[in-house]
Parts: structure tokens; sequence; C-alpha cells
């Protein structure tokens, strides 16, 4: 069966959800919660808050470092759901990753003397270190814009809980509905 992944970036993890089939007959084949921030490694979670206060050398170090085991962490997480997958004969054919804004981020210095660009900067990090990971894995990979769901579809999404238990938030609807638009590009 083909199946596509959908995911959508927390600080410092994320949901996961496999799916297969369309909005209207959908198929949810796995959910995990994925871990991509060391819990070992300071900051790891909110590296650009932990960076806020050093000096700009010394804050960059820790942001590349921070992105650097994120990266590892996400490729892993996502390499291990693909063999999952495929040892149960299913087809990859993509991923989908739930992202904010596109608008564009000054530099560090900027970045690390606002709060609002504290997290703006965590949450772009996340969900691009998510969208690395799985090209990593030879995924095509598709930026799908949370304010571009359809809410119909959404509701579809959503009447699934019956059917299929918890966890299923919001996180996990738009994770699968993410991966279904995937899925029927691909």
């Amino acid at each position: 069966m083909r199946t596509a992944l959908g995911i959508r970036a927390h600080s410092g993890w994320a949901a996961l959800v496999a799916a297969a089939g369309t909005v209207d007959t959908p198929h949810v084949l796995e959910r995990r919660r994925i871990v991509i921030a060391d819990p070992e490694m300071a900051g790891s979670r909110q590296p650009y808050h932990a960076a806020a206060d050093l000096p700009l050398s010394l804050a960059a170090e820790l942001v590349r470092r921070a992105v650097e085991s994120s990266h590892a962490l996400a490729r892993e997480a996502i390499s291990a759901t693909v063999r999952t997958l495929r040892a149960r004969g299913h087809q990859v054919a993509g991923c989908a990753v739930l992202v904010g804004s596109a608008k564009a981020l000054p530099e560090l210095e900027k970045i690390l003397a606002s709060h609002t660009l504290l997290h703006a900067a965590e949450g772009r990090m996340f969900r691009e270190v998510l969208m690395w990971a799985a090209a990593e894995c030879h995924l095509p990979v598709t930026g799908v814009g949370e304010k571009s769901l359809d809410p119909v579809s959404l509701e579809r999404i959503g009447s699934l809980r019956k059917a299929i238990g918890p966890p299923w938030t919001q996180d996990q609807k738009y994770a699968t509905l993410a991966a279904l638009m995937a899925l029927a590009n691909s």
C-alpha cells in the first residue's frame, strides 16, 4: 500500500503519522511521537532561548550543535518509521511537514534580541530539521502550510477518532491530512 508520512513539529519533539488512502477513505497506519532534541544536551529543546544571553560566538555554536544533534535524532526516527512500514509491505511515497510562516528571519544577533523571534527561529529550526531528515531518507518532501489545511477535510479526518482511538489530537489530525495531501501529489 502506498503511504506517506505527515509530521507536525514542536520544540524538541514532533507528531508523526503514516497514512494511506485519500481524505475520503483515510487509513492511519502508524502514529508516533518522535524526539528531535537530545534530553542530555542542555538547551537543545529551545536552543535560541538558551543562546539569548550568551556572547554571539558562543550562541552560534550552541545553535549549531543543537541543529546537528536534532538532525541525527530526526533522521533516525524517520528512518526507523520507514523501515517499519516497508517491513509491513508499504511503499513510503513521500513526507509532508507542516510549516508556518515563510517570512524570512533576520541574522542571529537580531533573533537573540527578540523573544518573538526566538520562538519563530526555534519553530523553523525544528521544521527544517525534519524536512532535511526526510530528504536524507530519500523521501520527496513537501512543506504544507497549516493555514492551507481545508477545514472540511480536517473534520473528516477528525471523525477517525472512534475507529482508531487515542492519541487523536490536533497534531495527529493535521499530520494525517498533510500526509494524505503529499500522497495525492506524489
